[in-house]
């Protein structure tokens, strides 16, 4: 009886391996025959045949038409059904709300953002709730409909999935997932807005080309994340990142974190705002933001663009102590100060070429996102679909 378990478990792990491998091979290298499959991924054409008809009952993937034939009959092609389900995004920031629902493949259906200002956790769940159902009702039918939510948020997330700390949103032992599961009835993940918009970057942005990667996200705050080897880089307990508060200036400014001189103190999207605010730069308006400071920048005001300069040179302080530690290809600018690429590279890159050690600036790209805001929304759908496509490979256990 014992045996029998053990083989019967070993069947179903060695198929769920397979069904993966041939999805991972359709769903990268389509229109693909049968054959081709089977001759790329080592496997018998008996279990290439039997896995394709698996994957066409569950509508992951679809034929299409005979392709380029090698000589006899033409060969039924296969491809990825990227529309046999969709999944939500949420980018939850300091001071926004950016979502977006995407096909399988990543493709951007609908997007919704709001803006808010010093707004308590009731009222941006509350938000978040809204923006989920507009987000849902535009899904379009599907075989599998919504298949999961992701949300980045600014702060640190265990491995559980639950928020022990957002500084900047007064956030501290929150279990959004919980709420979100329990609301939606579907799975639900909640990552770090940092790493998810690293992840965003490597499968959809700037940083396709690269194995070693430094996304660093510049918002209200400042977050980073660490794709080394490929892989996203988490730590132990799944805190790495957070760069945002490396000290730059010993006996600096306190931070809301406890620490003093912290990095995003002189080189967030906040720092910025509170210089302009210093320097009276918006004398008779007390509610200004990032996007009324591109407006001057734009309209050629030179303390402006001083002002986004002397961030960008900020900026660049903790960008080469990060080259200097993890002598990345490729270090990419995201988030929301991303759109101030005009004004800041010039003194980013000046300050990285000065002082980063002459050795690390081989091969080394400093790029702003190619996705605009969109990574971080972009990165936490993608680990929703990555988390239902492995669902879905898991052999069906008929019970008899």
């Amino acid at each position: 009886m014992k045996i029998g378990m053990n083989q019967t478990w070993n069947h179903h792990v060695v198929k769920e391996g397979n069904k993966s491998l041939v999805l991972d091979k359709i769903k990268n290298d389509y229109p693909i025959s049968r054959a081709a499959v089977a001759s790329q991924t080592g496997l018998n054409k008996g279990t290439v045949s039997s896995l394709v008809n698996d994957l066409l009952e569950d509508h992951l993937i679809f034929e299409s038409g005979p392709g380029e034939s090698s000589g006899g009959r033409r060969p039924v092609m296969l491809l990825f059904n990227g529309t046999a389900g969709y999944t939500i995004g949420i980018d939850l920031g300091v001071n926004y709300l950016l979502g977006i629902l995407s096909d399988l493949e990543g493709n951007v259906v609908s997007q919704k953002e709001a803006r808010y200002k010093k707004m308590s956790y009731e009222a941006i769940e509350a938000k978040l709730f809204e923006t989920i159902d507009e987000l849902m009702a535009a899904a379009p039918e599907s075989p599998h409909g919504i298949v999961g939510i992701g949300v980045g948020v600014p702060g640190i997330v265990d491995k559980g999935g639950e928020i022990l700390l957002a500084p900047n949103l007064n956030w501290k032992n929150l279990n959004l997932k919980n709420v979100l599961e329990e609301k939606y009835e579907l799975p639900v993940i909640i990552e770090n807005e940092a790493n998810a918009g690293a992840y965003g970057e490597k499968k959809f942005g700037a940083g396709k080309e690269c194995e070693n990667i430094i996304y660093v996200s510049a918002g209200i705050g400042i977050g980073v994340g660490l794709i080394l080897n490929g892989s996203l880089y988490k730590g132990a307990n799944g805190f790495s990142g957070e760069m945002g508060h490396m000290t730059i200036q010993v006996d600096g400014p306190k931070c809301r974190c406890g620490n003093q001189g912290c990095w995003e103190l002189f080189a967030s999207e906040q720092a910025l705002i509170d210089r302009a605010e210093k320097m009276g730069i918006f004398p008779e308006q007390a509610d200004f933001d990032l996007s009324d400071l591109l407006k001057l920048a734009e309209q050629g005001d030179e303390q402006t663009i001083k002002l986004f300069e002397q961030t960008g040179d900020y900026l660049g302080v903790g960008i080469n102590n990060i080259i200097n530690t993890f002598n990345p290809q490729q270090v990419i600018i995201g988030n929301r100060m991303a759109t101030s690429k005009e004004w800041l590279e010039k003194s980013l890159t000046n300050r990285v070429a000065n002082q980063a050690l002459w050795f690390q600036q081989n091969d080394l790209q400093i790029n702003f996102s190619e996705l605009s805001t969109l990574s971080t929304a972009l990165g936490v759908a993608a680990f929703s679909i990555e988390n239902f496509l492995s669902v879905c490979m898991q052999p069906k256990l008929v019970l008899r």
